[in-house]
């Protein structure tokens, strides 16, 4: 094999190895079977999430991210493979995976990464399952309200009795 193609593909794997590095979180799956137009529109729902979807054959992301400490991640690199790299929303290509593997059949969630970390298919699909960033923080704002709003509703109902009492 030449020099150049040598170069050429140890670059590729290069830039495979830096999507590792900067993603917050990926998720591997096996999209055989599915037609265009319904990865058309994985893509596009991917793509509005802020999550880049790729098609990568298998060795090059298997050197990828055993160059990232990943080797556990070789097994699910088999079959026409397709990974989805977030570097900002951990949850999103979780999310979108798992509801996509849920309508179509053929779409089949295999591993990934999360913060750092191997993760199985049952951890994404944990992840999944929780709300997205918008979700969680409108949760949290609920909870640190609720003390003040439980404090303002004693206040009127306390106001409120000494409206009802007559007076002496």
């Amino acid at each position: 094999m030449s020099e150049t193609i040598i170069a050429a593909k140890a670059k590729v794997v290069a830039g495979i190895s830096d999507q590792f590095k900067a993603a917050k979180s990926a998720v591997v799956v096996n999209y055989r079977g599915l037609t265009v137009a319904q990865v058309t529109e994985l893509r596009k729902e991917l793509r509005d999430a802020g999550v880049k979807m790729e098609v990568i054959k298998n060795t090059y992301l298997r050197r990828a991210a055993d160059a990232n400490g990943y080797e556990d991640l070789d097994a699910v690199f088999t079959g026409p493979t397709a990974i989805a790299f977030s570097n900002d929303d951990v949850v999103a290509p979780a999310r979108i995976m798992a509801k996509y593997a849920k309508q179509f059949d053929a779409l089949e969630v295999k591993g990934g990464i999360i913060e750092g970390k191997v993760a199985s298919l049952d951890e994404i699909n944990q992840l999944a399952s929780l709300p997205d960033r918008d979700g969680m923080l409108s949760m949290l704002l609920s909870v640190l309200q609720a003390p003040v709003r439980n404090v303002a509703y004693a206040v009127k109902a306390v106001a409120d009795s000494k409206e009802e009492e007559p007076a002496a």
